[in-house]
């Protein structure tokens, strides 16, 4: 394979974390009849379904371009950026959330977090990391 299969992975996976996180994650919540708990019990399969997506698309994008070793070390880390954070989402963010949203849907108390803006702002990272590592090897001569 070679790195426009990369390329195509990368900008993929931009538009699916572009849709879900910038767009549908609060969209939901104005539709006639959305209630919190409804709201969070859709944002916890649609956030649960990206994870699985992006994972694909990271191990896609890791397989292609493991035998390209001469990539720029902005590529370099352009990539691994997003690779580190859907580590830490997969790990740590996504379940934190998820307990979270199910303490709301049960109707508990939820004490104050920061977890949800951390998540919101990994995703902005994300994203920039990955329009970078896509455009730097779409110049790139590998």
């Amino acid at each position: 394979m070679n790195k426009n299969f990369a390329i195509g992975s990368i900008f993929i996976w931009i538009g699916f974390v572009a849709a879900i996180s910038f767009m549908e994650a609060w969209l939901k919540f104005r539709a006639p009849g959305i209630t919190l708990p409804l709201g969070l019990g859709i944002g916890r399969l649609v956030f649960a379904a990206l994870n699985k997506v992006e994972i694909t698309l990271l191990l896609v994008t890791g397989v292609v371009l493991y035998p390209f070793n001469t990539l720029r070390l902005k590529t370099k880390i352009s990539l691994l950026i997003p690779a580190v954070i859907v580590l830490l989402q997969t790990l740590w963010m996504l379940p934190v959330l998820d307990h979270r949203a199910e303490l709301h849907i049960t109707g508990a108390d939820v004490p104050h977090s920061n977890i949800h803006l951390m998540y919101a702002v990994s995703e902005v990272v994300k994203v920039a990391s990955l329009m970078t590592a896509g455009i730097s090897l779409f110049r790139e001569k590998v």
